[in-house]
């Protein structure tokens, strides 16, 4: 879902003030317009703004001046700079000032709102890191939750190494909290006060992902139509989270390998280097020294991000810390759904102990919210939790299958419908991920695909509920 947001037009053009009011508020956002530069600094010191449509020429002030006053005052409040002029040079001096973006008159209406929601996610970004921030500086580490010897180690390597600009290595199987830990390392590091910004390597292709991370320059690509920062300049002076660094593939480690080692690199289609100073910490629930082995990662980036690994245990070896994970999980879901006073029976905290977790941390999140999202009372009973945690997994539903369903069926129904059920069982310890669910089943996600198809599981109406 796109972010919608408060925004405010500064622009001495009665037509373009209009247009883009009608244009924003038809999208679901929030608008008002300023006439000149004096008009929208009362607005900006009288009201907080997701983001500024800022005209670079204005009867009573430069645009420029003006962008260097909101980012001083305002650091998270995105910019996008408006001129009739399509200038190379004075986009540049708009991104330098710390402009999101540049547009020029006349505009597409649909890449103008691609922009601004694009900005919007940044914004929105940026406020979640300071309210991370201090949440953490004020309670220490609130959401790493454990007593177990496992998770102390982790909390101690963490402390160990938040002062530091080491790169990290966060290791564990999906589930584990691996960017809530890099997350904990930056907001207790001397960088706290500037962006930390997660990437989600898995999930772009190769030409979107070195654009996203390095920018373009205008007319890098055919629709490049302004010159855009990329990740690593958003996060100068802060810190960059590659999630699942193992899915990126070798010409972009490359790449990668050339910005750790240098601290610079090129906008695509650009020749300028552009130096930042950025920690970059990495996650994966791969083995990268197989990766390396098989040739699909680079053995000299393995060690530049392998500098200091934090692993992370699975929650089926730290049993002891599952009373404190529900009590953490069950308060947060009591407030979020005004549902105060609720506890698990004796009865469900024995369905929760003696469960192994295959989806580890997440997964036992998402048990605790659906029991109280459906409770009735103030009781949270076995009934309230997934099927699997008390069905015990797969073979007991085979065991299950073979008793009731086998009588009459030809081997290859019953192996059909074994196939089915297993399937299901694990689609729903991964909460439906199918890209989880083949990475355990140690299958080409295409292929778990074809068996989805074939058996005729809707996964779409198995997520929707």
């Amino acid at each position: 879902m796109s972010v919608k947001g408060s925004i405010l037009i500064i622009d001495d053009e009665q037509e373009i003030r209009e247009s883009l009011e009608e244009l924003l508020r038809l999208a679901g956002h929030q608008a008002e317009s300023a006439t000149t530069a004096e008009e929208g600094l009362k607005r900006l010191d009288s009201a907080v703004f997701d983001l500024v449509l800022l005209d670079i020429n204005l009867p009573d002030r430069n645009g420029l001046e003006l962008l260097k006053y909101i980012k001083r005052d305002s650091p998270e409040t995105g910019v996008i700079m408006i001129t009739a002029y399509d200038s190379s040079q004075m986009a540049f001096q708009a991104s330098r000032e710390g402009a999101e973006s540049y547009i020029t008159k006349p505009w597409d209406n649909d890449k103008l709102l691609l922009e601004v929601r694009n900005t919007l996610d940044k914004s929105r970004l940026q406020v979640e890191n300071v309210q991370l921030r201090r949440a953490l500086k004020r309670f220490g580490l609130p959401n790493l939750v454990g007593k177990s010897d496992k998770m102390q180690r982790v909390m101690d390597l963490i402390t160990q190494v938040a002062a530091s600009r080491a790169t990290v290595l966060i290791t564990g199987e999906s589930g584990t909290g691996k960017e809530l830990v890099a997350k904990t390392v930056h907001a207790t590091s001397p960088r706290a006060d500037r962006p930390f910004v997660p990437v989600n390597t898995g999930s772009m292709p190769v030409d979107l992902l070195e654009s996203t991370l390095f920018g373009h320059v205008k007319g890098a690509f055919t629709s490049a139509i302004a010159t855009k920062r990329g990740l690593f300049e958003v996060a100068d002076q802060g810190t960059i989270f590659f999630d699942e660094i193992g899915t990126v593939g070798v010409e972009t480690q490359t790449k990668l390998l050339r910005v750790i080692q240098e601290r610079e690199f090129m906008r695509l289609g650009g020749t300028e280097t552009i130096k930042v100073d950025v920690r970059i910490l990495a996650a994966t629930n791969a083995d990268l020294r197989k990766l390396v082995i098989e040739g699909r990662f680079r053995e000299d980036l393995f060690y530049r991000l392998n500098v200091i690994s934090i692993p992370l245990p699975p929650l089926r070896e730290r049993k002891e810390d599952i009373p404190m994970l529900v009590e953490h999980f069950l308060k947060k879901f009591c407030e979020e759904n005004a549902r105060p006073g609720l506890q698990f029976s004796a009865e469900a905290m024995k369905v929760l102990m003696d469960y192994d977790w295959p989806g580890n941390v997440r997964e036992l999140e998402n048990a605790v919210e659906r029991a109280v999202v459906l409770a009735n009372g103030s009781v949270l009973g076995p009934d309230l939790l997934p099927d699997q945690l008390s069905e015990n997994g797969s073979h007991g539903r085979i065991s299950e299958l073979a008793a009731e369903d086998m009588e009459g069926r030809s081997l290859f129904e019953i192996m059909e419908a074994c196939e089915r059920r297993i399937i299901l069982d694990m689609l729903a310890r991964t909460n439906w991920s199918q890209t989880d669910a083949a990475e355990r089943f140690k299958i080409p996600l295409s292929t778990l695909n074809q068996k989805i198809k074939r058996l005729q599981i809707d996964v779409k109406r198995r997520k929707e509920t």
